[in-house]
Protein backbone atom coordinates (compact mmCIF):
# COMPACT_ATOMS: atom_id res chain seq x y z
CA UNK A 1 0.00 0.00 0.00
CA UNK A 2 1.37 3.42 -0.93
CA UNK A 3 2.68 5.68 1.84
CA UNK A 4 1.03 9.06 2.36
CA UNK A 5 2.28 9.94 5.86
CA UNK A 6 5.91 10.09 7.02
CA UNK A 7 6.66 10.22 10.76
CA UNK A 8 10.17 11.06 11.95
CA UNK A 9 11.74 10.25 15.27
CA UNK A 10 14.12 13.00 16.42
CA UNK A 11 17.06 11.85 18.56
CA UNK A 12 19.77 10.12 16.49
CA UNK A 13 17.61 10.56 13.36
CA UNK A 14 17.45 14.35 13.00
CA UNK A 15 19.70 15.55 15.83
CA UNK A 16 22.74 14.04 17.50
CA UNK A 17 22.43 12.97 21.14
CA UNK A 18 25.31 11.81 23.31
CA UNK A 19 25.49 12.34 27.10
CA UNK A 20 29.18 11.41 27.04
CA UNK A 21 29.99 14.77 25.44
CA UNK A 22 29.61 16.94 28.59
CA UNK A 23 30.42 14.12 30.98
CA UNK A 24 33.89 13.64 29.55
CA UNK A 25 34.65 16.92 31.35
CA UNK A 26 32.36 16.41 34.34
CA UNK A 27 33.72 12.90 35.06
CA UNK A 28 37.11 12.62 33.33
CA UNK A 29 37.80 9.08 34.57
CA UNK A 30 36.60 6.65 31.88
CA UNK A 31 35.57 3.88 34.26
CA UNK A 32 33.72 6.14 36.67
CA UNK A 33 31.96 7.92 33.79
CA UNK A 34 30.90 4.61 32.23
CA UNK A 35 29.50 3.49 35.60
CA UNK A 36 27.62 6.76 36.04
CA UNK A 37 25.93 6.65 32.64
CA UNK A 38 25.24 2.92 32.89
CA UNK A 39 24.03 2.67 36.50
CA UNK A 40 23.23 6.13 37.91
CA UNK A 41 21.84 8.42 35.19
CA UNK A 42 21.23 5.54 32.82
CA UNK A 43 19.20 5.32 29.63
CA UNK A 44 16.41 3.68 31.64
CA UNK A 45 16.52 6.46 34.25
CA UNK A 46 16.36 9.13 31.56
CA UNK A 47 13.49 7.34 29.82
CA UNK A 48 11.29 8.09 32.83
CA UNK A 49 11.72 11.82 32.10
CA UNK A 50 10.60 11.01 28.54
CA UNK A 51 7.54 9.41 30.18
CA UNK A 52 6.84 12.65 32.04
CA UNK A 53 8.66 12.35 35.38
CA UNK A 54 9.76 15.82 36.57
CA UNK A 55 13.50 16.41 36.81
CA UNK A 56 13.48 17.16 40.57
CA UNK A 57 11.90 13.75 41.18
CA UNK A 58 14.40 12.11 38.87
CA UNK A 59 17.33 13.75 40.62
CA UNK A 60 15.99 12.83 44.06
CA UNK A 61 15.57 9.21 43.01
CA UNK A 62 19.12 8.96 41.66
CA UNK A 63 20.63 10.77 44.65
CA UNK A 64 18.79 8.36 46.91
CA UNK A 65 20.66 5.51 45.21
CA UNK A 66 24.00 7.27 44.90
CA UNK A 67 24.27 10.22 47.32
CA UNK A 68 28.02 10.39 46.75
CA UNK A 69 27.32 11.45 43.14
CA UNK A 70 24.71 14.15 43.86
CA UNK A 71 26.62 16.91 42.05
CA UNK A 72 27.11 14.81 38.92
CA UNK A 73 23.44 13.78 38.95
CA UNK A 74 22.27 17.40 39.10
CA UNK A 75 24.71 18.24 36.32
CA UNK A 76 22.85 15.94 33.92
CA UNK A 77 19.92 18.31 33.34
CA UNK A 78 22.10 21.42 33.44
CA UNK A 79 24.33 19.93 30.74
CA UNK A 80 21.56 18.64 28.49
CA UNK A 81 22.06 21.33 25.83
CA UNK A 82 25.62 20.08 25.31
CA UNK A 83 24.36 16.56 24.64
CA UNK A 84 22.64 17.71 21.42
CA UNK A 85 25.45 19.55 19.61
CA UNK A 86 24.25 19.42 16.02
CA UNK A 87 21.63 18.26 13.54
CA UNK A 88 22.11 15.56 10.91
CA UNK A 89 21.98 17.80 7.89
CA UNK A 90 21.35 14.96 5.45
CA UNK A 91 18.27 13.81 7.36
CA UNK A 92 17.03 17.37 7.78
CA UNK A 93 17.34 17.91 4.02
CA UNK A 94 15.21 14.81 3.45
CA UNK A 95 12.58 16.01 5.93
CA UNK A 96 12.43 19.47 4.38
CA UNK A 97 12.39 18.04 0.87
CA UNK A 98 9.41 15.85 1.69
CA UNK A 99 7.54 18.81 3.17
CA UNK A 100 8.34 20.98 0.16
CA UNK A 101 7.03 18.25 -2.15
CA UNK A 102 3.69 18.21 -0.31
CA UNK A 103 4.18 15.02 1.73
CA UNK A 104 2.44 14.91 5.10
CA UNK A 105 5.22 14.90 7.73
CA UNK A 106 4.89 14.73 11.51
CA UNK A 107 7.22 13.94 14.42
CA UNK A 108 6.85 11.25 17.11
CA UNK A 109 9.48 11.33 19.82
CA UNK A 110 10.44 10.03 23.23
CA UNK A 111 11.50 13.34 24.77
CA UNK A 112 11.05 15.18 28.06
CA UNK A 113 8.67 18.10 27.64
CA UNK A 114 11.04 20.84 28.74
CA UNK A 115 14.10 19.65 26.85
CA UNK A 116 12.03 19.23 23.70
CA UNK A 117 11.07 22.91 23.81
CA UNK A 118 14.76 23.74 24.18
CA UNK A 119 15.49 21.55 21.17
CA UNK A 120 12.86 23.36 19.10
CA UNK A 121 14.47 26.69 19.93
CA UNK A 122 17.91 25.37 18.98
CA UNK A 123 16.78 23.49 15.85
CA UNK A 124 14.00 25.46 14.07
CA UNK A 125 13.23 22.63 11.62
CA UNK A 126 11.53 20.87 14.56
CA UNK A 127 8.73 23.42 14.18
CA UNK A 128 8.27 22.94 10.41
CA UNK A 129 6.24 19.71 10.29
CA UNK A 130 2.45 19.48 10.59
CA UNK A 131 2.86 18.62 14.25
CA UNK A 132 4.57 16.53 16.88
CA UNK A 133 3.71 14.07 19.61
CA UNK A 134 6.11 14.37 22.56
CA UNK A 135 6.06 11.43 24.95
CA UNK A 136 6.64 13.61 28.00
CA UNK A 137 3.50 15.62 27.22
CA UNK A 138 1.20 12.59 27.23
CA UNK A 139 2.94 10.10 29.56
CA UNK A 140 3.22 7.48 26.81
CA UNK A 141 6.45 6.24 25.26
CA UNK A 142 7.61 4.16 22.34
CA UNK A 143 7.58 1.25 21.79
CA UNK A 144 4.26 0.94 23.63
CA UNK A 145 1.31 0.49 21.28
CA UNK A 146 -0.68 3.34 22.83
CA UNK A 147 1.60 6.13 21.63
CA UNK A 148 1.38 5.01 18.00
CA UNK A 149 -2.41 4.80 18.21
CA UNK A 150 -2.52 8.22 19.88
CA UNK A 151 -0.38 9.81 17.16
CA UNK A 152 -2.39 8.23 14.35
CA UNK A 153 -5.67 9.39 15.87
CA UNK A 154 -4.41 12.89 16.64
CA UNK A 155 -3.17 13.51 13.10
CA UNK A 156 -5.80 11.41 11.30
CA UNK A 157 -3.24 9.01 9.83
CA UNK A 158 -4.04 5.77 8.07
CA UNK A 159 -1.61 3.38 9.82
CA UNK A 160 -1.19 1.21 6.73
CA UNK A 161 -0.16 4.30 4.73
CA UNK A 162 2.16 5.65 7.45
CA UNK A 163 5.91 5.03 7.69
CA UNK A 164 7.92 5.68 10.86
CA UNK A 165 11.64 6.50 10.65
CA UNK A 166 13.36 5.59 13.92
CA UNK A 167 16.87 4.62 15.03
CA UNK A 168 15.57 2.17 17.66
CA UNK A 169 14.79 -1.37 16.50
CA UNK A 170 12.20 -1.89 19.31
CA UNK A 171 10.44 1.33 18.26
CA UNK A 172 10.39 0.15 14.65
CA UNK A 173 8.90 -3.17 15.77
CA UNK A 174 6.33 -1.32 17.88
CA UNK A 175 5.23 0.72 14.88
CA UNK A 176 4.83 -2.40 12.76
CA UNK A 177 2.77 -4.06 15.49
CA UNK A 178 0.53 -0.98 15.41
CA UNK A 179 -0.05 -1.55 11.69
CA UNK A 180 2.42 1.04 10.44
CA UNK A 181 5.24 0.63 7.97
CA UNK A 182 8.66 1.46 9.42
CA UNK A 183 12.28 2.13 8.48
CA UNK A 184 15.14 1.44 10.87
CA UNK A 185 17.37 4.50 10.49
CA UNK A 186 21.10 3.85 10.26
CA UNK A 187 22.33 6.29 7.62
CA UNK A 188 20.63 9.17 5.81
CA UNK A 189 21.62 7.96 2.35
CA UNK A 190 20.05 4.56 3.04
CA UNK A 191 16.99 6.41 4.31
CA UNK A 192 16.82 8.34 1.05
CA UNK A 193 16.92 5.09 -0.91
CA UNK A 194 14.27 3.38 1.21
CA UNK A 195 11.89 6.32 0.97
CA UNK A 196 12.39 6.47 -2.80
CA UNK A 197 11.59 2.74 -2.97
CA UNK A 198 8.29 3.54 -1.26
CA UNK A 199 7.51 6.01 -4.05
CA UNK A 200 8.01 9.13 -1.96
CA UNK A 201 9.36 12.35 -3.52
CA UNK A 202 12.78 12.31 -1.90
CA UNK A 203 15.11 15.19 -2.82
CA UNK A 204 18.14 14.20 -4.83
CA UNK A 205 21.71 14.83 -3.75
CA UNK A 206 24.40 13.13 -1.76
CA UNK A 207 24.30 12.99 2.01
CA UNK A 208 26.95 12.39 4.59
CA UNK A 209 26.89 9.58 7.13
CA UNK A 210 26.04 12.05 9.92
Amino acid sequence: MSVTHVVFDIGKVLIHYDPHIPFRQIIPDDGRRAFFLREVCSHEWNLEQDRGRPWPEAEAEAIGRHPEMAEEICAFRRSWHRMVPHAYEGSVAILRGLIAAGTDVTLLTNFASDTFREAQAKFPFLTETRGVTVSGDIALIKPGRAIYDHHAARFDLDPARTVLIDDSAPNVDGARQAGWQAIHFTHCERLRQKLANLGLPVPSGSATAD
